[in-house]
């Protein structure tokens, strides 16, 4: 994948293991926070393999923390950080994660669509170990390679600007049909 501010998992994990007796937040917009009740639902792994546009195939895994907030389970303080790796425990004993996997965490709310986003920034604010999320962004990996997004079936590249057509003369053909084509006209 041609992300370069994309966290890996093991540098992901790494930042929580320094910090397991802090509060896990995240927030997903400006200013806007996962409810502190928020539960992690599951962890998800999955290879990602595509051919771009450019005819290159393109291989990476991807792992996805997935948040969850209950609609009735307000409470005062975030998970912490140890409960996170304990869940993470579970994972994987049952799952090895990639450690070179891109990190996304996913979460949506009644406010927010679901979106997997990255963690942008993690950093440490008092007793809080904070997880800034961001969108990522389409790209087009054969323009940032510096080649072109392929060629149509004439040899052309398909992402050049389009010519400019000539114009088509259009006939009412209403009326042209009215001369020769009325009932008893013979036209038939």
């Amino acid at each position: 994948m041609n992300n370069t501010t994309s966290l890996n998992w093991s540098a992901f994990k790494a930042a929580l293991l320094q910090n397991p007796g802090l509060e896990l937040q995240f927030q997903y917009a400006e200013n806007k926070w996962v409810d502190a009740s928020y539960h992690i639902t599951e962890i998800k792994q999955t290879p990602i393999t595509s051919v771009d546009c450019g005819g290159v195939m393109n291989n990476w895994t991807e792992v996805i923390v997935q948040l969850w907030e209950p609609a009735d389970g307000q409470q005062e303080r975030a998970m912490k950080v140890d409960k996170a790796l304990s869940i993470i425990n579970v994972v994987e004993k049952l799952l090895p994660l990639d450690a070179n996997a891109t990190v996304k965490i996913e979460f949506g709310n009644s406010e927010f669509d679901t979106r997997q986003m990255y963690p942008n920034e993690i950093t440490v604010s008092g007793d809080n170990l904070l997880v800034d999320l961001r969108p990522d962004t389409v790209q087009c990996k054969a323009i940032s390679r510096g080649g072109s997004c392929g060629t149509t079936a004439t040899g052309e590249e398909c992402c050049t600007p389009a010519i400019e057509k000539s114009k088509v003369e259009l006939k009412n053909l209403a009326v042209a049909a009215e001369s020769c084509c009325t009932p008893g006209g013979g036209c038939c």
